[in-house]
């Protein structure tokens, strides 16, 4: 069998797989991690909020998105929004949405529910004297978040973002169920032009494993240089 590869043509089709395959997908991995953080953050402030009904709302999202599997809600809204867009507007046709911003929307109300659960962690580790001793030096609640209680946290909490990163970034591959032209989806249209099934997608998972292994090296130091500095 291998005898009959051919695996030339991996080297033809390298600028299209990482100038627009592997660009795209990490274009959108890093505007997920980013959306998703700062709304995991504003979420992780509703649970810790002393107003239960905040906390029981933020609650329900976390636990509702934790239970789905993210392929189905990439399907959901990308089917499904258009005609909630259209019932809440009234317009007589389906509300356009298109793939790249159905995915990105979903990854980052995914992604949320996850970087609000690792927050949330973070902070509760912070020591209840600290937003104490910023109250009693005149501080507001929000500035002792803003400057003394989410700096810590989310400098306790780096590695394990960064890692809840690499698994979004392996995620993005699910993408390709709408043809979206990711480093996956690039892999399979060559895969399907040429014939090459098997070399493209060994290929495609020697690279998802070789940038994930570096990632997760690179987070490994990180996290060793940061219990130094402790």
């Amino acid at each position: 069998m291998f005898d009959n590869l051919d695996f030339d043509v991996i080297r033809r089709s390298l600028p299209y797989l990482f100038l627009d395959g592997m660009s795209f997908t990490l274009m959108l991995t890093g505007l997920s991690a980013l959306g998703g953080l700062v709304f995991g953050t504003l979420i992780a402030l509703m649970r810790l909020s002393s107003y239960r009904l905040l906390g029981r709302i933020a609650g329900l999202y976390v636990d509702f998105m934790r239970s789905l599997p993210l392929v189905l809600v990439i399907f959901w809204f990308y089917f499904l929004v258009p005609y909630i867009g259209q019932w809440v507007t009234g317009a007589s046709r389906p509300i356009r949405v298109g793939a790249f911003t159905s995915s990105l929307v979903t990854f980052i109300m995914f992604e949320a529910a996850y970087f609000s659960e690792i927050m949330r962690a973070g902070i509760q580790s912070i020591s209840k004297g600290q937003p104490a001793a910023a109250s009693a030096l005149g501080l507001t609640y929000s500035q002792s978040m803003r400057y003394i209680v989410l700096p810590q946290a989310f400098r306790n909490m780096l590695p394990v973002l960064l890692t809840q990163t690499i698994v979004l970034f392996q995620d993005t591959s699910l993408v390709y169920v709408l043809s979206i032209p990711d480093f996956l989806g690039a892999a399979s249209k060559v895969a399907q032009r040429d014939g090459r099934l098997v070399e493209m997608y060994l290929f495609a998972a020697a690279v998802y494993f070789a940038i994930s292994c570096f990632a997760s090296y690179g987070v490994r130091r990180l996290q060793a240089r940061i219990a130094i500095v402790r």
